[in-house]
């Protein structure tokens, strides 16, 4: 059965296989088309791990989330989602990318060709990052260059943007008097993020002038991002050594100088203090769900194409332990430092924590320039702090931009990876990306980022593709059957555990908070405590949609392309007759998962319905 798959789906495999290792053949001298690539040690695709999943989700969404949702009391949804959720789905992406050799599009048409919408569904999504998420990289970098000045701008309140209600603190209470604070007073923190780098309008509608200011920042990350990917894993691999690393040390500097701050004592009760009245709250578990799936990177293709290019035997069940739990501790350390800086900042503003600052994206380029302002030499640790943000974001964005390139390279290896037409392709998508992401940029660009935050890149169609891939693993391609593809990598299998999440718990925690985000959604509030236009809602439903829409559209596509009757074809596009790559010296002898023992339903018949032609009217 192996050989007749292997001759019967060899061609259609091959276009999308991994480069071939060390010790491979690898494509002849005179080939024109270029090999696929891989990482050059085990080292290497740990830290490009670390740099996609410990990012900005930490450093800026979690800290947000945590204030916006009442402190503590979000870290009760988030720990239980990460366990039921995060971590099996982390294991199922990144398993199926070592086993296929490919990245998420063709990584899901040969595993399941029924569900092969959901890997169209990840690039989309990882579009709508390209112009949203690099956003808060331009915002950073536009702080990095202002550190530089002496006295740093946001430290006092003699600048051109300034107005009468400006005040500046220095870390004493401002309200012992009773008229020390200004009426309708501002920060001067506050005045230089919303007055000088947004220039925020009150209105969402303001949508011009771009502030070319910005503009050309968001050139400058754009650059830095396709020199970082345009040789593909080649040079990712190594830039990955450094923005890895370095931010660990800066934000270990800052929980020190933030725990040593007078006040920090209540912000850090106030992060660590739960309400559990706030449980009952549905938009409290539905940012939980989502913040495990946008910090550890899953359902949006990038950790499948990761995966994809590791070794056969890479033991994936310990780096899927070791890396999921890094990041969630590098969530939580970041937590104590932001709120240890806002315990300080309502002490010196004699206010309640829940409202020294709003709980918005801006938060930490409020939280952190404040604490740098007031340490020795600020300039350095101006410099140090957004360069590590600058890193963190890097690593995330060139990673889905890899993704992406994976994926189209395995689509159409043969006009791809000819010439220099992967560098020349980057770079269309690049220019496309930075021309859309120039309406954020605008005075009312920090509410577009709002929207695409809720709707696009996080909410209900994160939810959605995570439901549709346990099911695709628990239900359709078969949670044994998995299980017997890991053991076939690792030599041993996962735990009982994975099985129940992958069949019932994920997929049901999933459907239930994402019935409860339609049933019960509130309002948007953005920004300025601007309440979202119609308009603006629209346009939310409508990038969640587009993220979604391949998924019906495949689906439809699949069964009217495959040949017999409507139960024939599900039979056949249930399975893919996926092989690990031939390329791979790690193949051993058997080129199918061996069959569950403990399946007596799955039949001979069934196999060969569901394996030999899987996909004639796919290929």
């Amino acid at each position: 059965m192996s050989t007749q798959i292997q001759n019967e789906q060899g061609v259609g495999l091959l276009t999308g296989s991994s480069a071939p290792n060390k010790s491979s053949e690898g494509p002849k001298k005179d080939s024109p088309q270029k090999a696929r690539g891989q990482w050059a040690n085990k080292a290497e695709y740990l830290l490009a791990v670390v740099g996609h999943i410990v990012g900005l989700g930490n450093i800026w969404r979690f800290p947000y989330l945590c204030y916006k949702n009442g402190g503590g009391v979000f870290l009760v949804p988030y720990l239980l989602f990460l366990v039921l959720s995060g971590i099996p789905l982390f294991l199922l992406e990144t398993s199926m990318g070592q086993y296929t050799s490919l990245g998420g599009v063709m990584a899901w048409r040969n595993f399941c060709p029924l569900f092969g919408g959901v890997g169209y569904a990840t690039q989309l999504l990882v579009l709508h990052g390209n112009v949203y998420y690099i956003t808060v990289l331009v915002w950073a970098l536009f702080y990095l260059v202002n550190s530089f000045q002496w006295p740093l701008p946001w430290s006092h309140c003699n600048n051109t943007w300034n107005t009468e209600n400006c005040f500046v603190s220095e870390g004493r209470n401002l309200t012992a008097n009773g008229t020390a604070l200004p009426e309708n007073g501002m920060s001067s923190v506050m005045e230089f993020w919303e007055r000088e780098v947004l220039q925020l309008s009150s209105r969402m509608e303001d949508l011009s002038p771009v502030s070319w200011r910005l503009a050309l920042c968001l050139l400058g990350i754009w650059i830095l991002c396709y020199f970082s990917v345009w040789k593909g894993v080649k040079s990712t691999g190594k830039v990955v050594y450094f923005t890895a690393t370095f931010p660990y040390v800066t934000l270990l500097v800052l929980l020190i100088r933030g725990v040593t701050l007078p006040g920090a004592g209540d912000g850090i009760i106030y992060y660590l203090k739960p309400n559990y009245v706030r449980l009952a709250d549905p938009q409290v578990w539905m940012d939980a769900g989502t913040q495990i799936f946008f910090s550890s990177g899953v359902c949006m293709g990038c950790l499948i194409a990761l995966g994809s290019y590791n070794r056969f035997n890479n033991d994936c069940l310990k780096d899927c332990f070791t890396l999921c739990i890094l990041n969630s501790a590098t969530s939580i350390v970041a937590g104590f430092a932001v709120f240890a800086i806002l315990g300080f900042m309502a002490q010196e503003q004699g206010i309640d924590i829940s409202e020294v600052a709003q709980s918005g994206p801006g938060l930490a380029f409020i939280v952190f320039p404040r604490a740098i302002a007031m340490m020795p030499f600020p300039q350095f640790w101006g410099v140090c702090f957004f360069l590590m943000i600058i890193l963190l974001g890097l690593d995330s964005q060139f990673v889905g931009i890899e993704s992406l390139m994976t994926s189209l390279t395995d689509l159409y290896p043969t006009f791809v990876r000819k010439g220099y037409r992967r560098e020349l392709l980057l770079l269309l998508m690049s220019i496309v990306s930075f021309l859309l992401g120039l309406i954020l940029t605008t005075p009312g660009g920090l509410y577009v980022f709002q929207i695409y935050d809720h709707y696009s890149y996080s909410g209900p169609g994160l939810l959605l593709l995570s439901i549709l891939e346990t099911l695709a693993v628990g239900w359709i391609y078969g949670s044994d059957r998995y299980c017997d593809v890991l053991q076939s990598m690792t030599g041993y299998r996962p735990w009982p555990i994975f099985k129940v999440c992958w069949s019932y718990v994920t997929p049901a925690f999933c459907v239930g908070i994402f019935v409860f985000s339609l049933v019960w959604w509130p309002p948007v509030t953005l920004a300025k405590g601007v309440v979202a236009p119609g308009w603006a809602i629209a346009l939310g439903w409508l990038l969640c949609l587009s993220n979604i829409s391949p998924l019906p559209l495949w689906t439809t596509y699949a069964l009217l392309t495959t040949p017999g009757s409507l139960r024939q074809r599900i039979c056949q596009l249930r399975n893919g007759a996926f092989t690990p790559s031939p390329e791979n010296e790690f193949q051993a002898t058997e080129l199918q998962p061996p069959a569950p023992k403990t399946d007596a339903k799955v039949t001979s018949d069934l196999d060969v319905s569901g394996l030999e032609t899987p996909s004639e009217g796919l290929a």
